[in-house]
């Protein structure tokens, strides 16, 4: 699915980009459940809210008054995801995540990087 044209039906669940950064958090909270209880609020929560913040900056970029605005939310939400991508490297580095799944984490966040890109370049066509 793509990015429909920003206009007055444009649903917030049909943005590419959110629905597969919806994903990702709720993965992330997968992947963090079995982190050490010392770093229940350390790594883990930091992790867990980079995540979400992906997403909620989506959202409320979504829910601005106009394109420019919502065009500077993505880049928030990038900011995000780039604090969840050092968070999951500095924790596959503590042993705290598996090889396997820092790759699967890191995949979809470049998928979400590029999404949040395309996004941007639609607001500001």
């Amino acid at each position: 699915m793509t990015n429909p044209a920003p206009g007055p039906s444009w649903d917030l669940k049909d943005l590419t980009a959110w629905q597969v950064a919806m994903d990702f958090a709720a993965s992330v909270y997968g992947a963090t459940r079995r982190f050490p209880a010392d770093e229940r609020f350390g790594l883990r929560m930091q992790l867990r809210r980079a995540a979400v913040s992906v997403v909620s900056n989506i959202a409320e970029g979504h829910g601005r008054s106009n394109r420019r605005e919502f065009a500077r939310f993505t880049l928030f939400a990038r900011g995000s995801l780039k604090e969840a991508e050092t968070q999951i490297l500095l924790s596959k580095r503590l042993a705290y995540l598996t090889d396997a799944e820092t790759e699967r984490l890191l995949v979809v966040a470049t998928r979400i990087n590029r999404l949040i890109t395309g996004l941007r370049r639609r607001l500001l066509a």
